[in-house]
């Protein structure tokens, strides 16, 4: 793909210089207050990315949580388990949780009675429109196409402000053959170079790689890079050098239709991609290519996001 930054007609801003008119900290590394002038920003870029949705996509939100039993049965706890979030309650009745309550006031440890729910804080947006389709029978022949969003969280705390713990993603969803899952992704790889120009950000796009867990994760990661299995727009946020990844463009496979079941009326098993905006790392990337200050933005670039 692109081997240089396309570069827009203005100077990058230090980030460290606008930070703290954008992200407020909360004492936790990666979890953030957003400031009005970022929310802006992203309300500019939902709607923005919504102009680009396929017109017959089913347009899904879902909550910050999903079932732990799903997210198992698609294999994240293979390839992710260090990113993994759960949720964990206090049980039992009111004496238990009474008990619990008084170690805390006795300056003790009461998260040993915490048990784990059978809900989990979504790594993606996607994950949970495959058990959906699952249960809905057949994938038509046409296949489908899903226009997603949500919370997500990946323990991977960090000081850096384009890699937060809890972030949102929105993402247009494929489900088909694997020609309509390729196609679907050439399509998006081109569009993107639109979408990132119509924002005014320099960018690459260049293969990559999931960070698959442990040492196995290793020679996965090396297998998606040898099959162009993922691609991302990456934007010198920081540098030339060390850009963010502001959208992925992913090929699963049959990955997602072998663990739920996915067939045709034919039975043959169905292939999955996905196109990902990072909402986030795309805001601050923003602020990071023309500054905070909205009026000195580039006319275009303001008519897009409408700020």
């Amino acid at each position: 793909m692109n081997v240089a930054f396309k570069q827009p007609a203005v100077s990058n801003h230090p980030l460290d210089s606008i930070a703290e008119a954008l992200l407020l900290p909360t004492g936790i590394d990666g979890v953030f207050a957003r400031s009005a002038a970022f929310e802006r920003v992203v309300d500019g870029l939902t709607t923005a990315i919504s102009r680009h949705r396929e017109p017959d996509a089913e347009v899904l939100r879902f909550p910050p949580v999903m079932s732990r039993r799903q997210l198992e049965k698609s294999g994240y706890l293979q390839s992710f388990p260090h990113f993994l979030g759960c949720v964990s309650c206090l049980d039992g009745g009111e004496a238990e949780i009474r008990a619990s309550v008084e170690r805390y006031e006795a300056g003790d440890d009461w998260t040993s009675a915490l048990k784990a729910a059978d809900l989990v804080l979504s790594p993606a947006a996607c994950y949970p429109v495959y058990p959906m389709v699952a249960s809905r029978g057949h994938v038509p022949a046409g296949g489908l196409v899903f226009d997603v969003a949500c919370d997500c969280f990946r323990r991977e705390p960090s000081k850096m402000l384009d890699r937060l713990q809890s972030f949102r993603m929105r993402e247009f969803v494929r489900i088909g053959t694997p020609e309509q899952i390729q196609d679907f992704r050439a399509r998006w790889l081109k569009r993107a170079e639109s979408f990132a120009g119509e924002l005014g950000l320099s960018y690459r796009i260049d293969q990559a790689s999931d960070p698959f867990f442990g040492r196995a994760g290793k020679l996965m990661a090396m297998s998606q890079v040898e099959q162009a299995l993922k691609f991302e727009l990456l934007v010198p946020v920081h540098s030339q050098e060390q850009p963010t990844a502001c959208m992925s463009f992913n090929y699963h496979r049959d990955h997602f239709g072998t663990a739920w079941n996915l067939c045709d009326a034919r039975g043959e098993i169905a292939h999955t991609g996905c196109v990902a905006f990072g909402i986030d790392r795309l805001a601050l990337a923003l602020f990071a290519t023309h500054g905070v200050a909205f009026a000195q933005w580039p006319t275009r670039v303001r008519q897009t996001l409408m700020v």
